[in-house]
């Protein structure tokens, strides 16, 4: 897919037409949503429930609404029993023109509500006049995402200019894990030339951005192993370092002395499109909720280490618990490791070479083994691409201010996989987040003029895709 030599033109409707046509649904939007909150579609109570079905059929029938044929189907397990409720759907104007893939998802977090920790109640949307926020579960992770959607297509109307495809998850919270089969069975429902995935974050409330990259992740067992039995610490104590002990000499020979991880093979890149605004340290130390005396690990821009140089996280450790201990010398343990990967690092690369470094470097002759968990693909944008230069424009000119584009620390493992079957796709990741928007934590809330801004920007999109000559 390629832009023509002149440019992308206006379209057939304005800038200022869309703007105004998103804002008079603003309290329609709102409304989309403190019902889709009241809906408690909680995934982790079964992706499968008659909740979670009545659901996707809400969802579908504001689809509908703005013109898109939905409809509502089950996926499958592998143990072949049904799964998720997926909604589907589709608006062919123009087989000439680019087909452009929408996608959220209508599942949400669980919120317990007995700790006081929530301010309002987390299933009943409540708009903040004073900050101009919703709050409640799935306000803005991912509801404000749907609604992105349907803003956007309501405000063009007639005037859409591509074909779209719509797809909403029902299991985004609980791993996608029949995404991909669901795709492979209904592939005509996901032939594309565009993909917007409207589940990320933005700079501010008032400064957009496009997500240029995901790093991958890489999970590992490893066991380590000096007895063939239990002895008394007592008899063997000295000569014998502890299982637990090598463990944790072998997890410090990862890093130097900057707390940069050493592991050959393990590869870093730089910033995917350039760095334009560094993370500003204080407020990400407390949004992280560090401690005050703890310094922070690595070199370098502290948002190429969140976005794009790998980590390696400690995230389980088979140990005698302290209730109980004695005084015998642990023969072996095991702990689980959670790399995230460069975004253009094959993650089994990096796996097998984590898994021979930490072989090799088996202190005190140690026997170390390991054996995969996991493992998923990161992604970068082709921040050159004609796709994605559209995109930036829509976004600076819905929100009226030059946009600050941001990789992601975690992964979205689908957006590799999807790209692996339909390899023609553009994907842009864009999304009603912020970082005061709490997703997955108490208080969730969505910045009504994001969202507004939010779906002036994908409608300026979609009018824009429409200028694309297809290859």
């Amino acid at each position: 897919m390629v832009a023509s030599q002149e440019g992308i033109s206006q379209g057939r409707i304005s800038q200022e037409a869309v703007r105004a046509n998103v804002h008079a649904q603003m309290g329609d939007l709102v409304d989309f949503l403190k019902a889709k909150i009241a809906r408690k579609a909680v995934s982790a109570q079964g992706v499968g429930s008659p909740a979670m079905k009545a659901d996707a059929e809400f969802v579908a029938e504001n689809l509908r609404a703005v013109g898109i044929d939905a409809r509502v189907e089950q996926s499958m397990g592998q143990d072949g029993n049904p799964a998720a409720w997926e909604v589907v759907g589709s608006r062919v104007v123009d087989p000439a023109k680019p087909t452009v893939l929408l996608y959220a998802h209508h599942d949400v977090q669980p919120a317990p509500n007995d700790d006081g920790v929530w301010k309002t109640d987390p299933f009943q949307g409540t708009v903040n006049e004073e900050d101009g926020r919703l709050y409640g579960r799935g306000a803005s992770d991912d509801g404000a995402g749907i609604a992105i959607h349907l803003g956007a297509l309501k405000a063009l109307g007639d005037d859409l200019g591509v074909n779209v495809k719509v797809f909403i998850e029902g299991e985004e919270e609980m791993g996608s894990a029949t995404f991909i089969p669901f795709v492979q069975a209904h592939k005509e429902d996901f032939e594309a030339d565009v993909m917007i995935v409207a589940d990320s974050g933005n700079w501010s409330d008032s400064i957009p951005s496009l997500t240029t990259s995901l790093r991958g992740n890489a999970a590992m067992d490893v066991t380590v192993s000096v007895l063939e039995a239990p002895r008394h610490s007592g008899v063997a104590g000295g000569p014998v370092l502890d299982a637990n002990t090598m463990a944790a000499l072998l997890i410090s020979s990862m890093y130097d002395a900057d707390g940069e991880l050493v592991v050959p093979g393990v590869e870093s890149q730089e910033v995917v499109g350039g760095l334009q605004r560094d993370l500003d340290e204080a407020q990400w130390r407390a949004d992280a909720a560090v401690l005050p005396g703890v310094r922070l690990a690595g070199t370098g821009s502290l948002a190429s280490r969140v976005w794009v140089k790998p980590s390696v996280t400690v995230i389980g450790f088979d140990a005698h618990p302290v209730e109980g201990s004695f005084n015998v010398i642990a023969p072996s343990c095991r702990f689980r490791l959670s790399m995230r990967t460069a975004p253009s690092q094959d993650p089994r690369q990096a796996m097998r070479a984590l898994g021979d470094f930490l072989v090799e470097h088996a202190p005190f002759g140690c026997a170390v083994e390991w054996k995969e968990v996991d493992a998923g693909q990161g992604w970068a944008m082709d921040a050159d691409s004609p796709v994605s230069k559209i995109a930036e424009r829509a976004l600076a000119s819905a929100f009226r201010t030059d946009l600050v584009n941001q990789g992601q620390g975690g992964s979205i493992p689908f957006i590799p996989d999807l790209c692996r079957i339909f390899p023609q796709y553009h994907v842009l990741v864009t999304g009603p987040e912020d970082p005061k928007s709490n997703a997955h934590s108490p208080n969730e809330s969505q910045s009504l003029s994001l969202l507004e801004n939010s779906a002036v920007a994908e409608a300026y999109m979609l009018r824009d895709f429409a200028e694309l000559g297809i290859e």
